[in-house]
């Protein structure tokens, strides 16, 4: 993994850290780390994590898209060994299950998103997204964060930069219910346990990892 995927990274898991151990079993409690949700919608939970793109097309995004988000939020959350990054806990997932409910309202906003984003990428460098490397991918995100991509009319390149960026530590570190954080990949990262029964507000709020304790998600605590 290069140094920039390394800063990027400590970034990430540095926001995401606080936001889960503040409360975070919920997306809406890491979507308020950035303006663009400051309204954000809590997804309804699914009765358990639902892997949709098995089978070729998801819940919303047809293969083409689902591609791209694929890439942009790895780009965003690399992995590495040892590390999970977004394809590890299924971004992808969650950003799909959630643009099929909860989300819905977004359903042109990441269309028109990912239309701009290829156009501003064959211009820029001659290929659409996927097909660019790591090193060109990265360009196209600064760019994006910048709003320097040109092209970009509705969304602006900025708004969706940050709204990907914000599904995708979603789809990290929100709890499984929700369709990401596969195998808890993201609490793993950051050393978080989940709700446990026993712990108190102090608990929730301390800021060191927690050891010895087994993870526990929404669904398994519905169960008890």
């Amino acid at each position: 993994m290069s140094k920039h995927d390394e800063a990027r990274r400590a970034f990430l898991v540095s926001v995401a850290a606080g936001a889960v151990a503040g409360a975070g079993l919920a997306p809406e409690a890491l979507a308020q780390t950035h303006e663009q949700h400051a309204a954000a919608i809590t997804p309804t939970p699914v009765p358990a994590p639902v892997h949709v793109h098995a089978a070729g097309h998801g819940a919303f995004l047809n293969d083409d898209d689902a591609v791209t988000v694929a890439a942009i939020a790895e780009r965003l959350m690399p992995g590495a060994a040892g590390k999970p990054g977004a394809r590890d806990a299924d971004v992808l997932n969650y950003i799909d299950l959630a643009l099929a409910g909860a989300y819905a309202d977004l359903q042109d906003f990441y269309r028109r998103g990912l239309v701009q984003l290829d156009a501003y990428c064959r211009v820029a460098h001659g290929a659409p997204f996927v097909k660019l490397d790591a090193a060109r991918q990265d360009e196209v995100i600064a760019a994006l964060e910048s709003g320097k991509a040109t092209g970009f009319t509705w969304p602006s390149a900025q708004a969706f930069f940050n709204t990907v960026r914000t599904h995708t530590m979603e789809g990290m570190f929100a709890d499984p219910i929700y369709g990401g954080n596969r195998d808890f990949a993201g609490w793993r990262l950051v050393g978080f346990p989940g709700a446990q029964p026993l712990f108190t507000p102090e608990d929730m709020q301390k800021g060191q990892a927690y050891i010895g304790a087994p993870i526990i998600g929404l669904q398994a605590q519905a169960k008890s």
